[in-house]
């Protein structure tokens, strides 16, 4: 599958978590330790928020790990909102459009796991996109149909909604064309001011997401930064270090939103 990662916080330079950590991002698109796939080479993207309100991406399908220009923008660029993600696909095209993270307006969305049997009620679920948001659509994954349908149901209102709603249509659309019902997904989401992050599985065994309890989980990552601060937030497929009691996993079915002073954690209920 995929790995990624989300920050929120005092403003850090993309390198900080991206290339520096023990087990950093570009390590686990090289070797993860807790992915299906060892593997993630199929491209890769960041998106990150700056002074405006439509948000920087940068993606590409070369490996992470063999990407000079991302060395250097990361590098260069700090923020204090990003989101970032390594992919392997499954059975999509390796092209620029298909990697994440996917970008609408003031949105970010990236996702890891799979819809089953996707391409049998992919039409199905196409059709349950506003006509006004299809045009934008450029790839051709389960992922990018996921965040459309979500700005569907109403991601700018009310995003935990919008998701259980999300989850809901395609679970109910694999109920009517009779085939077997399961979505894999971790999913991080962020409209530049909050960053909110999704576990859930149709059968309960959902891909692997921690969150960073506290400012030590980050502060861990690299001791000689001192940009991070007591608001700063990770969430991670896995963690960039080894396992401590600083990091938390994501239990099956929740939600967790954070905001710089807050962090909510919820119950998932798909409708």
């Amino acid at each position: 599958m995929c790995r990624w990662l989300a920050y929120l916080g005092n403003s850090i330079y993309l390198e900080e978590l991206i290339y520096k950590p023990k087990h950093s991002l570009i390590e686990q698109s090289l070797a993860a330790r807790t992915s299906e796939t060892t593997t993630n080479g199929d491209g890769f993207g960041v998106g990150w928020y700056g002074s405006r309100v439509t948000p920087g991406v940068y993606r590409n399908i070369q490996p992470a790990w063999n990407d000079s220009n991302l060395r250097d923008l990361a590098a260069q660029i700090a923020s204090p909102l990003f989101l970032a993600h390594v992919r392997a696909a499954t059975s999509t095209a390796v092209q620029q459009t298909n990697c994440h993270p996917f970008r609408y307006d003031k949105w970010l969305f990236v996702h890891n796991g799979v819809i089953d049997n996707f391409k049998d009620i992919k039409r199905d679920l196409v059709l349950g996109i506003a006509p006004e948001l299809y045009p934008a659509i450029e790839g051709t994954t389960d992922s990018e149909i996921m965040f459309y349908l979500a700005l569907t149901f109403g991601l700018d209102e009310d995003p935990i909604n919008a998701l259980e709603m999300m989850v809901g249509f395609i679970e109910q659309v694999c109920q009517a064309r009779r085939v077997p019902k399961s979505i894999q997904m971790t999913l991080g989401i962020s409209e530049g001011k909050r960053l909110i992050a999704v576990r859930y599985s149709s059968i309960g065994r959902s891909r692997t997401l921690y969150y960073s309890k506290n400012w030590r989980a980050c502060e861990e990552l690299n001791p000689e930064c001192e940009l991070f601060s007591g608001n700063s937030r990770l969430v991670v497929s896995e963690p960039l270090t080894d396992l401590t009691d600083d990091w938390e996993e994501v239990p099956e079915s929740t939600a967790i939103i954070i905001q710089s002073d807050s962090m909510t954690i919820q119950s998932f209920q798909v409708q």
